[in-house]
C-alpha cells in the first residue's frame, strides 16, 4: 500500500486517539488496550514499509502516549504523590530518555571546556568565580582546609539559602527551554563550565582529592538535578521548534505537561543538596574518609537508579503487564 493511502484510510482513528489522549474523549482500560492493539498494528506495518517515514515517527511517539494514558486510567485510585514519583516520572523519563543522553552529553563537553580553559589561561578562574571567592579559597587552603568557605553561616541559615539559590537555577535552566532550548543550553553552559574550572582550580593548587571530598556529598545530588532539569528545558525547546504533526500550540501544551513533571521531580534532590551542603559538607575533611565515600556513592547510587536505571525497569513491567492485558482481552473476542 501507498503511503498517502495508508494515511488517508487510517487518519480518522489517529485523530481520535490523539482526542481520547487529550481527554476530550473519555474511554475505559478495556477500550484504550483495543485502540493500542491497533494502533500497535499500524505501528508495526508502518516501521517494516515506511522505516524512515514521518509517519512511523508519529505513530510511535502516538503509541508512548497512549501507553502511558493506559496506565494512568488504571491507576487512579493509588496514591497520587506516590503514583507520580513510582511511575509517572519514570515513564516520562523513558519516553524522553534520548533527551537525558543529550543533556549529559552537553553537560560533559562544557565542563571539560571549562577544565581546559583554566589549564590553558591562569586568570580564566578567577573570570568565572569572581576574584573574591578565589582569593578567599586560596586563603583557606593555606589554613590547610581547601572547602573552609562551606562552614560560613549558621547549619539552618546556610541550608535555606543554598536550597534556595539552587532551586532558583534549576527553574531557570528548566524555563529558558521555552527559547527553543537555546537558553537551556546556554546556561548549562554557564554552570559546566564553572564547575570544570572550578575543580581545575583545586588541581593546579594540588588539592583536588581534598576538594572533592566535601564538594561533591552535596554535589552528586546537586549536579545530577542539574542535568534533569536542562533535560527537562531541552524537551521544552523541542515542543517549540519540532511540532510534528500537532500545532505549535498543541505540541507547546505536550512539551511543557510533560517536561514540568521531570523537572518538579528534582525538587526533593536539590532540597537533599542543600541539607547535606549545610549541615554536612562543612565537616568533610573532620570525617573518616570512608564516611565521605559512602555519602558520595550512596548518594549517585540513588538519583542514578532513579534516572536511569529504575525507568527502564517500569517501562518493562508496563509492557509485560499491557502483553497480559492484551491477550485475555483478545483471547475472550475469539
Amino acid at each position: 500500500m501507498r503511503e498517502v493511502a495508508f494515511i488517508k484510510q487510517n487518519k480518522e482513528k489517529w485523530l481520535g486517539i490523539e482526542q481520547v489522549i487529550d481527554g476530550k474523549v473519555k474511554k475505559n482500560p478495556d477500550d484504550l488496550s483495543s485502540l493500542y492493539i491497533n494502533l500497535v498494528n499500524d505501528l508495526s506495518f508502518a516501521q517494516t514499509y515506511y522505516p524512515k517515514s514521518k509517519t512511523t515517527v508519529y505513530l510511535n511517539n502516538l503509541s508512548a502516549r497512549i501507553f502511558q494514558k493506559i496506565y494512568t486510567t488504571k491507576r487512579l485510585e493509588e496514591n497520587r504523590l506516590l503514583y507520580f514519583f513510582k511511575t509517572e516520572v519514570p515513564m516520562l523519563v523513558f519516553q524522553y530518555r534520548r533527551y537525558l543522553l543529550y543533556a549529559f552529553l552537553f553537560f560533559t563537553l562544557f565542563t571539560l571546556i571549562g577544565v581546559v580553559s583554566a589549564a590553558y589561561n591562569p586568570e580564566f578562574s578567577k573570570i568565572i568565580m569572581g576574584e573574591d571567592y578565589v582569593n578567599e579559597t586560596l586563603e583557606n587552603i593555606k589554613k590547610g582546609n581547601p572547602v573552609a568557605i562551606y562552614k560560613g553561616g549558621s547549619n539552618w541559615g546556610s541550608t535555606v539559602g543554598i536550597t534556595f539559590n539552587n532551586l532558583m537555577v534549576g527553574a531557570k535552566l528548566y524555563i529558558l527551554g521555552i527559547f527553543g532550548g537555546v537558553g537551556t543550553f546556554y546556561a548549562m553552559m554557564q554552570n559546566s563550565i564553572m564547575l570544570g574550572s572550578f575543580q581545575y582550580f583545586f588541581y593546579e593548587y594540588g588539592k583536588l582529592k581534598e576538594s572533592m571530598r566535601g564538594i561533591w556529598l552535596h554535589g552528586v545530588f546537586e549536579i545530577f538535578s542539574m542535568v534533569i532539569e536542562s533535560m527537562a528545558g531541552l524537551i521544552l525547546g523541542a515542543s517549540v521548534l519540532f511540532p510534528r504533526t500537532f500545532s505549535r500550540i498543541e505540541s507547546l501544551k505536550i512539551g511543557f505537561r510533560d517536561s514540568f513533571k521531570i523537572f518538579i521531580s528534582t525538587v526533593p534532590f536539590t532540597i537533599a543538596a542543600g541539607i547535606i551542603e549545610g549541615f554536612v559538607t562543612r565537616y568533610a575533611l573532620e570525617m573518616p574518609i570512608i564516611l565521605n565515600l559512602i555519602i558520595i556513592f550512596g548518594s549517585l547510587a540513588i538519583i542514578g537508579f532513579y534516572y536511569i536505571i529504575y525507568p527502564n525497569i517500569v517501562a518493562s513491567k508496563m509492557k509485560n503487564e499491557l502483553t497480559n492485558l492484551n491477550f485475555s482481552q483478545i483471547k475472550s473476542e475469539l
